[in-house]
């Protein structure tokens, strides 16, 4: 009987120390190519996290949509099947605040929204998100937008007339190429090459990283500078998933987390030249759109956003105050 309680006793310490040393696999989905600024994030912060977590957990990263589209990986960190996941556009369809960044023309440079995300983020679009069942952890950079097509160089609104433009599943971004002329066509992300390539549509709207990350350059033949809205990308938890995580596992995704915000927006901006470079030698015919014409046809979202959105004025009003000299 002694033999039996001992090695019952062993077997016990043995599976209590496997136990004690598991590691926490803290699964990132993301949309995004690897190559993409959102890509290179999230493999930066994936490296950072993991050196400060060591026997604590490890996050991996699965980029390009393996986990589904972004409406699916959301619905999963709710239910606790991933853990952490990089939502960008889609962010309004959550918390119609997170709109404030489809305002055309309202984030003046990196520095502006630096500020932005010091207050704006912090005291108004956390809260709305959490409202929702989320926690946005950080803003990181996705980037100016520019516009590609196929048929002609986009210098002024009506240049847009007619063109199937592919948009984020964002309803606001939709409104606003309505607002310009085009025939806005949402889609997933994952789909845009083929749909450019086979004609379904004929052009789309993405910062540099993500028309060089997916190769857009191979199936576009017009890249027009337009900058008409710059897009974060938010490190996003569920409030549930996250709290069951070991409190210094949190902490320390949270701190990461703000210090590849700053990392990103560093990156976005010694990249944009790089990248154009490369988008012209690839054969892209590259064009300086006339921003005063689109600033002027876009005065219209900025009233339908403050007449929809709860103290949408007040934000807005913030937002372009933040702004500086940069405005």
């Amino acid at each position: 009987m002694k033999t039996k309680k001992l090695s019952a006793l062993i077997a016990l310490t043995i599976a209590w120390s496997g136990m004690a040393t598991a590691q926490e696999e803290i699964i990132f989905g993301i949309s995004a190519t690897p190559n993409s600024l959102q890509g290179q994030s999230a493999y930066e912060f994936q490296r950072r996290a993991n050196e400060k977590l060591g026997d604590l957990g490890e996050v991996k990263v699965f980029d390009s949509s393996q986990l589904g589209k972004d409406k699916d990986m959301l619905q999963k960190i709710r239910l606790g099947t991933m853990h952490i996941t990089l939502p960008s556009s889609i962010m309004p369809e959550i918390a119609p605040e997170y709109a404030i960044f489809d305002l055309p023309f309202l984030v003046a440079n990196r520095d502006h929204l630096a500020r932005m995300d010091e207050t704006l983020f912090s005291n108004t679009l956390v809260p709305a998100a959490e409202a929702q069942g989320y926690r946005p952890l950080a803003v990181w950079e996705n980037g100016f937008r520019q516009i590609t097509n196929n048929d002609r160089p986009i210098n002024v609104p009506a240049d847009l007339e007619g063109l199937k433009i592919r948009t984020p599943n964002s309803s606001w971004r939709v409104s606003m190429f309505e607002e310009w002329g085009a025939n806005p066509t949402p889609m997933a992300f994952s789909e845009v090459f083929v749909a450019l390539q086979t004609g379904v549509i004929d052009g789309q709207e993405n910062p540099l990283t993500n028309i060089a990350g997916a190769k857009f350059e191979e199936v576009q033949e017009y890249l027009s500078m337009t900058g008409h809205v710059y897009s974060p990308a938010y490190p996003t938890v569920g409030i549930d998933t996250f709290a069951k995580l070991d409190s210094k596992i949190q902490t320390i995704l949270s701190e990461t987390a703000q210090e590849v915000a700053v990392w990103a927006r560093e990156q976005g901006a010694s990249q944009d030249d790089d990248l154009l470079t490369t988008l012209t030698e690839a054969g892209m015919q590259v064009n300086q759109a006339d921003r005063a014409a689109f600033v002027e046809a876009s005065k219209p979202i900025y009233q339908k956003f403050a007449d929809e959105v709860e103290n949408g004025q007040a934000m807005i009003d913030e937002a372009l105050a933040l702004a500086g000299d940069g405005s």
